[in-house]
Protein backbone atom coordinates (compact mmCIF):
# COMPACT_ATOMS: atom_id res chain seq x y z
CA UNK A 1 0.00 0.00 0.00
CA UNK A 2 2.74 2.27 1.01
CA UNK A 3 4.38 1.57 -2.46
CA UNK A 4 1.23 2.38 -4.30
CA UNK A 5 0.95 5.53 -2.81
CA UNK A 6 3.86 6.64 -3.28
CA UNK A 7 3.96 5.76 -6.72
CA UNK A 8 0.58 8.14 -7.14
CA UNK A 9 2.66 10.93 -5.23
CA UNK A 10 5.42 10.51 -7.96
CA UNK A 11 2.99 10.87 -10.88
CA UNK A 12 1.38 13.77 -9.25
CA UNK A 13 4.81 15.66 -8.81
CA UNK A 14 5.46 14.66 -12.01
CA UNK A 15 2.05 16.04 -13.57
CA UNK A 16 2.05 19.23 -11.35
CA UNK A 17 5.67 19.90 -12.79
CA UNK A 18 5.06 19.12 -16.39
CA UNK A 19 1.50 21.24 -16.29
CA UNK A 20 3.48 24.60 -14.58
CA UNK A 21 5.81 24.23 -17.19
CA UNK A 22 3.21 24.34 -20.08
CA UNK A 23 0.15 26.11 -18.61
CA UNK A 24 1.94 28.52 -16.76
CA UNK A 25 -0.98 28.81 -14.09
CA UNK A 26 -1.12 27.17 -10.78
CA UNK A 27 -4.40 26.77 -11.05
CA UNK A 28 -5.23 24.51 -14.55
CA UNK A 29 -1.79 22.67 -13.11
CA UNK A 30 -3.35 21.45 -9.65
CA UNK A 31 -6.86 20.62 -11.57
CA UNK A 32 -4.62 18.71 -14.33
CA UNK A 33 -2.40 16.84 -11.11
CA UNK A 34 -6.09 15.96 -9.02
CA UNK A 35 -7.22 14.35 -12.61
CA UNK A 36 -3.93 12.65 -13.07
CA UNK A 37 -3.56 11.31 -9.29
CA UNK A 38 -7.24 10.16 -9.44
CA UNK A 39 -6.45 7.96 -12.81
CA UNK A 40 -2.96 6.96 -10.80
CA UNK A 41 -4.77 5.31 -8.32
CA UNK A 42 -7.46 4.08 -9.78
CA UNK A 43 -10.25 5.94 -9.18
CA UNK A 44 -10.67 6.43 -13.12
CA UNK A 45 -12.89 10.10 -13.23
CA UNK A 46 -14.89 10.49 -10.08
CA UNK A 47 -16.80 13.25 -11.00
CA UNK A 48 -18.53 13.31 -6.99
CA UNK A 49 -15.11 14.05 -5.78
CA UNK A 50 -14.11 16.70 -8.38
CA UNK A 51 -17.74 18.74 -7.47
CA UNK A 52 -16.95 17.81 -3.64
CA UNK A 53 -13.48 19.73 -3.82
CA UNK A 54 -14.75 22.57 -5.65
CA UNK A 55 -16.67 23.42 -2.46
CA UNK A 56 -14.46 22.46 0.52
CA UNK A 57 -13.59 25.77 1.08
CA UNK A 58 -16.57 27.62 -0.05
CA UNK A 59 -16.79 29.40 2.85
CA UNK A 60 -13.40 31.03 2.50
CA UNK A 61 -13.89 32.09 -1.01
CA UNK A 62 -16.81 33.66 0.09
CA UNK A 63 -14.86 35.80 2.68
CA UNK A 64 -11.98 36.99 0.25
CA UNK A 65 -15.26 37.91 -2.45
CA UNK A 66 -17.16 39.93 0.41
CA UNK A 67 -13.93 41.19 1.21
CA UNK A 68 -12.52 42.39 -2.05
CA UNK A 69 -16.31 43.84 -2.92
CA UNK A 70 -15.90 46.09 0.66
CA UNK A 71 -12.81 47.50 -0.35
CA UNK A 72 -13.38 48.37 -3.98
CA UNK A 73 -16.34 49.99 -3.01
CA UNK A 74 -14.90 52.01 0.07
CA UNK A 75 -11.99 52.94 -2.41
CA UNK A 76 -14.34 53.99 -4.96
CA UNK A 77 -15.86 56.33 -2.71
CA UNK A 78 -12.57 58.16 -2.57
CA UNK A 79 -12.14 58.16 1.11
CA UNK A 80 -8.42 56.01 0.14
CA UNK A 81 -7.27 59.36 -2.43
CA UNK A 82 -8.87 61.87 1.03
CA UNK A 83 -7.04 59.19 3.81
CA UNK A 84 -3.97 59.32 2.09
CA UNK A 85 -4.35 63.35 1.47
CA UNK A 86 -5.03 64.20 5.11
CA UNK A 87 -2.00 62.44 5.90
CA UNK A 88 0.62 64.12 3.59
CA UNK A 89 -1.07 67.69 4.60
CA UNK A 90 -0.59 66.73 8.15
CA UNK A 91 2.19 64.84 8.77
CA UNK A 92 4.88 66.33 5.34
CA UNK A 93 6.84 67.55 8.26
CA UNK A 94 7.22 64.22 10.46
CA UNK A 95 8.84 62.27 7.60
CA UNK A 96 9.02 58.90 10.09
CA UNK A 97 4.85 59.14 11.47
CA UNK A 98 4.16 59.80 7.47
CA UNK A 99 6.24 56.49 6.31
CA UNK A 100 4.37 54.37 9.36
CA UNK A 101 0.96 55.56 8.25
CA UNK A 102 1.92 54.63 4.91
CA UNK A 103 2.47 51.14 6.05
CA UNK A 104 -0.38 51.19 8.16
CA UNK A 105 -2.75 52.04 4.70
CA UNK A 106 -0.78 49.40 3.24
CA UNK A 107 -1.91 47.19 5.56
CA UNK A 108 -5.63 47.70 5.70
CA UNK A 109 -6.98 46.41 2.08
CA UNK A 110 -4.90 42.93 2.50
CA UNK A 111 -5.95 42.89 6.31
CA UNK A 112 -9.28 43.07 5.32
CA UNK A 113 -9.05 40.59 2.21
CA UNK A 114 -6.66 38.17 2.54
CA UNK A 115 -4.54 39.25 -0.32
CA UNK A 116 -1.41 41.59 -0.30
CA UNK A 117 -2.41 41.93 -4.05
CA UNK A 118 -5.76 43.87 -2.62
CA UNK A 119 -3.68 46.25 -1.25
CA UNK A 120 -1.62 47.04 -4.06
CA UNK A 121 -3.98 47.11 -6.39
CA UNK A 122 -5.92 49.91 -4.38
CA UNK A 123 -3.24 51.98 -2.98
CA UNK A 124 -0.09 50.69 -4.40
CA UNK A 125 0.45 53.54 -6.93
CA UNK A 126 -0.36 56.40 -4.19
CA UNK A 127 1.79 54.85 -1.82
CA UNK A 128 5.17 54.58 -4.35
CA UNK A 129 3.95 58.12 -5.52
CA UNK A 130 3.68 59.82 -2.14
CA UNK A 131 7.49 58.02 -1.28
CA UNK A 132 8.92 58.75 -4.62
CA UNK A 133 8.22 62.57 -4.42
CA UNK A 134 9.89 62.27 -0.47
CA UNK A 135 13.00 61.58 -1.90
CA UNK A 136 12.56 57.60 -1.75
CA UNK A 137 14.50 55.23 -4.75
CA UNK A 138 12.35 53.28 -7.03
CA UNK A 139 14.23 49.87 -5.61
CA UNK A 140 13.26 50.79 -2.01
CA UNK A 141 9.80 51.66 -3.04
CA UNK A 142 8.79 48.11 -4.56
CA UNK A 143 10.79 46.58 -1.58
CA UNK A 144 8.36 48.98 0.31
CA UNK A 145 4.89 47.89 -1.77
CA UNK A 146 5.93 44.25 -2.35
CA UNK A 147 6.98 43.56 1.80
CA UNK A 148 4.00 45.30 3.34
CA UNK A 149 1.96 43.80 1.67
CA UNK A 150 3.02 40.45 2.43
CA UNK A 151 2.74 41.25 5.46
CA UNK A 152 -1.01 42.72 5.30
CA UNK A 153 -1.68 38.92 3.83
CA UNK A 154 -1.17 37.38 7.14
CA UNK A 155 -2.23 40.35 9.17
CA UNK A 156 -5.42 39.67 10.90
CA UNK A 157 -8.45 39.35 10.59
CA UNK A 158 -8.59 37.46 7.40
CA UNK A 159 -5.35 35.52 7.20
CA UNK A 160 -6.11 32.86 4.62
CA UNK A 161 -3.19 30.34 5.68
CA UNK A 162 -4.23 29.98 8.97
CA UNK A 163 -7.84 29.57 8.00
CA UNK A 164 -7.32 26.60 5.48
CA UNK A 165 -4.93 24.66 7.89
CA UNK A 166 -7.34 25.51 10.95
CA UNK A 167 -10.08 24.26 8.43
CA UNK A 168 -8.35 21.03 7.63
CA UNK A 169 -6.66 20.11 11.50
CA UNK A 170 -9.99 20.72 12.68
CA UNK A 171 -9.00 23.65 14.35
CA UNK A 172 -11.21 26.83 15.04
CA UNK A 173 -9.63 30.15 13.66
CA UNK A 174 -10.29 31.91 16.95
CA UNK A 175 -7.29 33.53 19.42
CA UNK A 176 -4.87 34.81 16.03
CA UNK A 177 -5.61 38.20 16.23
CA UNK A 178 -2.94 39.03 19.13
CA UNK A 179 -0.50 36.21 17.97
CA UNK A 180 -0.36 37.95 14.57
CA UNK A 181 -0.43 41.67 14.75
CA UNK A 182 2.40 41.07 17.12
CA UNK A 183 5.12 39.93 14.64
CA UNK A 184 3.19 42.09 11.86
CA UNK A 185 3.98 45.05 13.95
CA UNK A 186 7.96 44.31 14.73
CA UNK A 187 8.79 43.35 11.38
CA UNK A 188 6.92 46.89 9.94
CA UNK A 189 8.57 48.61 12.21
CA UNK A 190 12.05 46.68 10.83
CA UNK A 191 11.17 47.33 6.94
CA UNK A 192 10.18 51.05 7.28
CA UNK A 193 13.43 51.89 8.99
CA UNK A 194 15.21 49.42 6.62
CA UNK A 195 14.08 50.91 3.41
CA UNK A 196 13.14 54.13 3.56
CA UNK A 197 16.31 56.10 6.00
CA UNK A 198 17.47 58.43 4.12
CA UNK A 199 16.42 60.99 0.65
CA UNK A 200 15.41 64.39 -0.31
CA UNK A 201 11.34 65.31 -0.13
CA UNK A 202 10.10 67.64 -2.68
CA UNK A 203 7.60 70.22 -1.35
CA UNK A 204 4.39 69.72 -0.04
CA UNK A 205 2.70 71.03 -2.75
CA UNK A 206 4.59 69.38 -5.20
CA UNK A 207 2.88 65.71 -3.41
CA UNK A 208 -0.57 66.58 -3.37
CA UNK A 209 -1.02 68.13 -6.83
CA UNK A 210 0.41 64.52 -7.91
CA UNK A 211 -2.51 62.95 -5.92
CA UNK A 212 -6.41 61.81 -6.67
CA UNK A 213 -8.42 64.98 -5.12
CA UNK A 214 -10.69 63.80 -2.47
CA UNK A 215 -14.91 64.21 -3.48
CA UNK A 216 -15.70 67.32 -2.14
CA UNK A 217 -17.49 67.07 1.08
CA UNK A 218 -15.55 63.79 1.87
CA UNK A 219 -14.58 64.18 6.07
CA UNK A 220 -13.48 62.01 8.19
CA UNK A 221 -17.12 60.93 9.69
CA UNK A 222 -17.48 59.57 5.59
CA UNK A 223 -13.40 58.19 6.03
CA UNK A 224 -13.84 56.41 8.97
CA UNK A 225 -17.81 55.38 9.42
CA UNK A 226 -17.60 52.21 6.98
CA UNK A 227 -14.51 50.68 8.90
CA UNK A 228 -15.78 51.54 12.54
CA UNK A 229 -18.86 49.74 11.75
CA UNK A 230 -16.59 46.69 10.81
CA UNK A 231 -14.75 46.74 13.34
CA UNK A 232 -17.58 47.34 16.16
CA UNK A 233 -19.26 44.23 14.20
CA UNK A 234 -16.29 41.92 14.28
CA UNK A 235 -15.93 42.98 18.24
CA UNK A 236 -19.41 42.11 19.00
CA UNK A 237 -19.85 38.68 16.88
CA UNK A 238 -16.81 37.98 19.27
CA UNK A 239 -17.88 39.36 22.15
CA UNK A 240 -21.29 39.25 22.50
CA UNK A 241 -21.59 36.47 20.54
CA UNK A 242 -24.61 35.15 22.49
CA UNK A 243 -26.12 38.49 22.63
CA UNK A 244 -26.87 39.40 18.74
CA UNK A 245 -27.98 37.25 15.87
CA UNK A 246 -24.63 35.82 13.78
CA UNK A 247 -23.88 37.35 11.01
CA UNK A 248 -20.45 36.04 9.75
CA UNK A 249 -17.72 37.96 8.43
CA UNK A 250 -18.78 37.89 5.12
CA UNK A 251 -22.41 39.47 6.27
CA UNK A 252 -20.31 41.69 7.95
CA UNK A 253 -18.55 43.15 4.97
CA UNK A 254 -21.34 43.50 3.01
CA UNK A 255 -23.10 45.57 5.47
CA UNK A 256 -19.80 47.78 6.05
CA UNK A 257 -20.50 47.88 2.21
CA UNK A 258 -23.84 49.34 1.94
CA UNK A 259 -22.80 51.90 5.05
CA UNK A 260 -19.65 52.71 2.85
CA UNK A 261 -22.26 53.63 -0.32
CA UNK A 262 -24.47 55.44 2.45
CA UNK A 263 -22.21 57.84 3.54
CA UNK A 264 -20.16 58.41 0.53
CA UNK A 265 -20.78 61.76 -0.84
CA UNK A 266 -20.12 60.92 -4.93
CA UNK A 267 -23.64 60.28 -5.62
CA UNK A 268 -22.86 57.21 -8.35
CA UNK A 269 -25.46 55.62 -9.74
CA UNK A 270 -26.36 52.06 -10.26
CA UNK A 271 -24.25 51.13 -13.20
CA UNK A 272 -21.22 52.50 -11.64
CA UNK A 273 -21.44 50.64 -8.60
CA UNK A 274 -22.40 47.66 -10.49
CA UNK A 275 -18.92 48.45 -12.68
CA UNK A 276 -17.26 48.51 -9.76
CA UNK A 277 -19.04 45.06 -8.79
CA UNK A 278 -18.14 43.78 -12.04
CA UNK A 279 -14.23 44.50 -11.69
CA UNK A 280 -13.91 43.50 -8.46
CA UNK A 281 -15.52 39.85 -9.87
CA UNK A 282 -12.36 39.85 -12.47
CA UNK A 283 -9.81 41.16 -9.94
CA UNK A 284 -10.41 38.04 -7.12
CA UNK A 285 -11.34 35.62 -9.82
CA UNK A 286 -7.43 34.45 -9.77
CA UNK A 287 -7.70 34.12 -6.20
CA UNK A 288 -11.04 32.07 -6.14
CA UNK A 289 -9.81 29.77 -9.05
CA UNK A 290 -6.90 29.02 -6.65
CA UNK A 291 -9.57 28.33 -3.73
CA UNK A 292 -11.00 25.98 -5.85
CA UNK A 293 -8.46 24.12 -7.24
CA UNK A 294 -7.24 24.12 -4.18
CA UNK A 295 -10.68 22.00 -2.77
CA UNK A 296 -10.19 19.81 -5.77
CA UNK A 297 -6.44 18.58 -5.21
CA UNK A 298 -6.82 18.35 -1.54
CA UNK A 299 -9.98 16.02 -2.58
CA UNK A 300 -8.15 13.83 -4.61
CA UNK A 301 -4.91 13.33 -2.19
CA UNK A 302 -6.86 12.50 0.49
CA UNK A 303 -8.61 9.82 -1.99
CA UNK A 304 -5.91 8.21 -3.50
CA UNK A 305 -4.08 8.05 0.30
CA UNK A 306 -1.20 11.12 -1.01
CA UNK A 307 -2.47 13.40 1.92
CA UNK A 308 -2.00 10.54 4.54
CA UNK A 309 1.42 9.69 3.18
CA UNK A 310 2.87 13.60 3.34
CA UNK A 311 1.15 13.43 6.65
CA UNK A 312 2.45 11.05 8.41
CA UNK A 313 6.07 11.11 6.83
CA UNK A 314 5.84 14.95 8.17
CA UNK A 315 4.70 13.67 11.55
CA UNK A 316 7.59 11.12 11.81
CA UNK A 317 10.43 14.47 11.15
CA UNK A 318 12.45 15.41 13.96
CA UNK A 319 11.49 18.72 15.05
CA UNK A 320 14.73 20.22 14.48
CA UNK A 321 14.63 19.66 10.82
CA UNK A 322 11.29 21.36 10.16
CA UNK A 323 13.16 24.85 12.09
CA UNK A 324 16.20 23.92 9.78
CA UNK A 325 14.13 23.73 6.45
CA UNK A 326 10.92 25.29 6.58
CA UNK A 327 12.35 28.81 5.70
CA UNK A 328 13.34 27.33 2.65
CA UNK A 329 10.61 24.51 1.74
CA UNK A 330 7.40 26.33 2.50
CA UNK A 331 8.35 29.16 0.76
CA UNK A 332 9.55 27.66 -2.60
CA UNK A 333 5.73 25.47 -2.40
CA UNK A 334 3.89 28.70 -1.86
CA UNK A 335 5.49 29.80 -5.17
CA UNK A 336 4.38 26.11 -6.72
CA UNK A 337 1.62 25.14 -5.21
CA UNK A 338 -0.11 28.84 -3.93
CA UNK A 339 -2.79 28.52 -1.40
CA UNK A 340 -2.89 24.79 -1.32
CA UNK A 341 0.65 24.79 0.61
CA UNK A 342 -1.17 25.92 3.22
CA UNK A 343 -2.76 22.56 3.62
CA UNK A 344 -0.37 20.07 2.21
CA UNK A 345 2.35 21.36 4.25
CA UNK A 346 1.18 23.13 7.16
CA UNK A 347 -1.61 21.05 8.06
CA UNK A 348 0.70 17.71 8.73
CA UNK A 349 3.36 20.39 10.67
CA UNK A 350 0.18 21.18 12.98
CA UNK A 351 -0.54 17.50 13.47
CA UNK A 352 3.51 17.05 14.25
CA UNK A 353 3.85 20.19 16.92
CA UNK A 354 0.69 19.22 18.16
CA UNK A 355 1.70 15.57 18.89
CA UNK A 356 4.82 16.90 20.97
CA UNK A 357 2.36 19.02 23.12
CA UNK A 358 3.49 22.58 21.17
CA UNK A 359 1.05 25.15 21.15
CA UNK A 360 -0.62 25.02 17.52
CA UNK A 361 -2.06 28.63 17.77
CA UNK A 362 1.49 29.68 17.74
CA UNK A 363 2.58 27.44 14.85
CA UNK A 364 0.42 28.09 12.48
CA UNK A 365 0.83 31.84 13.11
CA UNK A 366 4.32 31.39 12.33
CA UNK A 367 4.06 29.19 9.42
CA UNK A 368 1.56 32.14 8.01
CA UNK A 369 4.72 34.39 8.32
CA UNK A 370 6.69 31.60 5.84
CA UNK A 371 4.07 31.20 3.15
CA UNK A 372 4.09 34.46 2.08
CA UNK A 373 7.82 34.58 1.33
CA UNK A 374 7.46 32.80 -2.25
CA UNK A 375 4.90 34.71 -3.43
CA UNK A 376 7.44 36.43 -5.30
CA UNK A 377 9.06 33.26 -6.65
CA UNK A 378 8.49 30.98 -9.85
CA UNK A 379 6.80 29.67 -10.95
CA UNK A 380 3.82 32.11 -10.20
CA UNK A 381 5.65 35.31 -9.55
CA UNK A 382 1.89 37.07 -8.66
CA UNK A 383 2.55 39.46 -5.91
CA UNK A 384 6.34 40.17 -7.21
CA UNK A 385 4.88 40.81 -10.58
CA UNK A 386 1.97 43.40 -8.95
CA UNK A 387 4.48 45.09 -7.17
CA UNK A 388 6.89 45.47 -10.05
CA UNK A 389 3.60 47.35 -11.97
CA UNK A 390 2.11 49.03 -9.24
CA UNK A 391 4.79 50.89 -8.08
CA UNK A 392 6.71 51.62 -12.20
CA UNK A 393 9.85 49.66 -11.48
CA UNK A 394 11.69 49.60 -14.40
CA UNK A 395 14.62 47.41 -13.08
CA UNK A 396 15.20 43.81 -13.63
CA UNK A 397 12.92 41.11 -11.72
CA UNK A 398 16.33 39.96 -10.27
CA UNK A 399 17.26 43.26 -8.64
CA UNK A 400 13.99 43.73 -7.40
CA UNK A 401 14.48 40.19 -5.29
CA UNK A 402 17.50 41.49 -3.93
CA UNK A 403 15.94 44.50 -2.43
CA UNK A 404 13.64 42.51 -0.75
CA UNK A 405 16.13 40.03 0.45
CA UNK A 406 16.64 41.51 4.00
CA UNK A 407 13.35 42.09 5.16
CA UNK A 408 12.38 38.97 3.89
CA UNK A 409 14.55 37.26 5.79
CA UNK A 410 14.01 39.25 8.93
CA UNK A 411 10.67 38.39 8.99
CA UNK A 412 11.74 34.60 8.09
CA UNK A 413 13.86 34.50 11.41
CA UNK A 414 10.72 35.84 13.38
CA UNK A 415 8.89 32.67 12.39
CA UNK A 416 11.36 30.35 12.90
CA UNK A 417 11.83 31.94 16.43
CA UNK A 418 8.11 31.63 16.85
CA UNK A 419 8.05 28.13 16.19
CA UNK A 420 10.81 27.39 18.50
CA UNK A 421 9.58 29.49 21.31
CA UNK A 422 5.77 28.83 20.56
CA UNK A 423 4.93 27.49 23.99
CA UNK A 424 6.58 30.89 25.91
CA UNK A 425 4.54 32.81 23.71
CA UNK A 426 1.18 31.04 24.43
CA UNK A 427 0.23 34.53 26.65
CA UNK A 428 -0.11 36.23 23.48
CA UNK A 429 -3.35 33.84 22.89
CA UNK A 430 -6.48 36.26 23.50
CA UNK A 431 -9.74 34.83 23.42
Amino acid sequence: MYAETSMVLAVMVIVFALASWKLKSPELSMVVTAIAGALAGGLGFPVRLFVEGTFTYFDVAFTFLTASIFINFYSETGAMDALVRKMVERFYASKWVLFFLLAVIMLIPGALTGAGSVSMFVVGGMVATVLRFMGIGDRKIVAFIYVTSMLAAVAPPINLWVMLMCAQANMPYVGFDVPLLAPIVLITVFTVFYLLRGGKPESKEQILAELPEAPVGMNWFRILAPLTVFIILLLLSKYAAFSIPTLGIPLIFLISTLVAVLVSPKKSGFRRWYEVLANTSEQVFPLLATVISVGVLVNIMTATGVRGLIAITFVTLPVVLIYVFAPFVLPLAQGSLSYSSGIILGTPLIFLFNSVGVNVTIIATALSLLYPLGDCLPPSRISGRVAVDVSGYKGSYMSFLGAILVPCVFMAVVAVLMLIYANKLSWLIVY
